[in-house]
C-alpha cells in the first residue's frame, strides 16, 4: 500500500515530502486499514547497503523491502545536504524524532501498539510514562533473521492480537525484511515502523546529540564518539561510500 503523500525521488527511492504532523496523520490513516503496511527511515548506512553492486541474499531482500514500504522518510541530515548538492530539496524526518513525536503528541493514545524487540523492562517504562497506550511486547532472539522459527513467532504474535501500530526495534535490515514479509501474511493488519534504537533515545538510555550539533549535520560524529567500537566502521569506512553513489546518481 502506497502513501497518499507527495514524494521526492532521490537515489532511486521515493522519500515523502512532509513534516511530522502530516506523517503522523498518514500513519493514523494506514493503521485503520484491514491490511498490513510498513514505513522505513533510510539513513546513509542504509543507502550504501542498498546500492552495493554485488548484493547478497539479505541485501536483495532489504532492497525489495525498502521499495515496498508505504513511506520512506529521510533519516539523515548528511543525506539531506547531499541531496541539496544534486538539486533535490529533501526534508528530514528521523526515525527517533518521529517515534518521540508519536508518543509525546498522543498519536498512540488509546491505540494498540506492539513493540518487537527491546528488553523486558523497556515496555514497563513505556507503560508508566504513557498509561493510556495499550502496549504489548515480543522479544525475539538475536539474529532473528537467521531463524525461520523466530520469524514465525513474530508473525504469530502480530496475528494473535491485532495491533494498530507495530514498532520494529530489531535493527536494519532485519526490521525491514520481516515487516515486508508480514505484508504477505494473511490476516495481518496495522502499520509498522522500523525504528532502530528510537525507544532507547526516548527513554533516555542513549543520548541524542544536542540540537546545535544536529543543525551542523554532525550527529554522526557525536554517535561515533559515544560508541566508537560499535560505530567506527559504519561512519569512517562504509558511510563515505555514499559520496560516490550521489555523484553517479542521475536526477530524472
Amino acid at each position: 500500500m502506497a502513501t497518499d503523500l507527495h514524494t521526492i525521488r532521490f537515489l532511486d527511492f521515493d522519500f515523502v515530502d512532509a513534516d511530522y504532523a502530516q506523517i503522523a496523520a498518514e500513519l493514523d490513516r494506514l493503521s485503520r486499514f484491514e491490511t498490513f503496511s510498513f514505513v522505513t527511515t533510510p539513513n546513509v548506512d542504509h543507502i550504501v547497503m542498498l546500492h552495493q553492486s554485488n548484493l547478497d541474499a539479505t541485501s536483495e531482500q532489504f532492497r525489495s523491502a525498502t521499495a515496498a514500504a508505504a513511506m520512506l522518510t529521510c533519516d539523515s541530515r548528511v543525506l539531506q545536504a547531499l541531496a541539496r548538492f544534486r538539486g533535490v530539496k529533501l526534508p528530514v524526518v528521523t526515525g527517533s524524532d518521529l517515534t518521540t513525536y508519536l508518543f509525546e503528541q498522543g498519536c498512540f493514545d488509546n491505540r494498540r501498539v506492539a513493540l518487537i524487540g527491546g528488553d523486558a523492562g523497556m515496555v514497563e517504562e513505556l507503560r508508566q510514562r504513557y498509561p493510556v497506550i495499550s502496549l504489548a511486547q515480543h522479544v525475539p532472539p538475536m539474529g532473528v533473521l537467521g531463524s525461520e522459527a523466530a520469524i514465525r513467532d513474530i508473525e504469530n504474535f502480530i496475528l494473535e492480537q491485532p495491533f494498530d501500530y507495530i514498532l520494529f526495534a530489531i535493527g536494519a535490515p532485519q526490521s525491514e525484511i520481516i515487516a515486508h514479509r508480514c505484508t504477505r501474511l494473511p490476516g495481518a493488519v496495522g502499520v509498522a515502523l522500523c525504528i532502530g534504537a528510537s525507544i532507547e533515545f526516548l527513554l533516555g538510555r542513549k543520548a541524542r546529540a544536542p540540537r546545535w550539533v544536529q543543525s551542523l549535520r554532525m550527529e554522526w560524529a557525536f554517535r561515533l564518539l559515544s560508541e566508537p567500537r560499535r560505530l567506527w566502521r559504519r561512519y569512517l569506512v562504509t558511510g563515505p561510500r555514499v559520496l560516490l553513489i550521489v555523484q553517479r546518481w542521475q536526477k530524472l
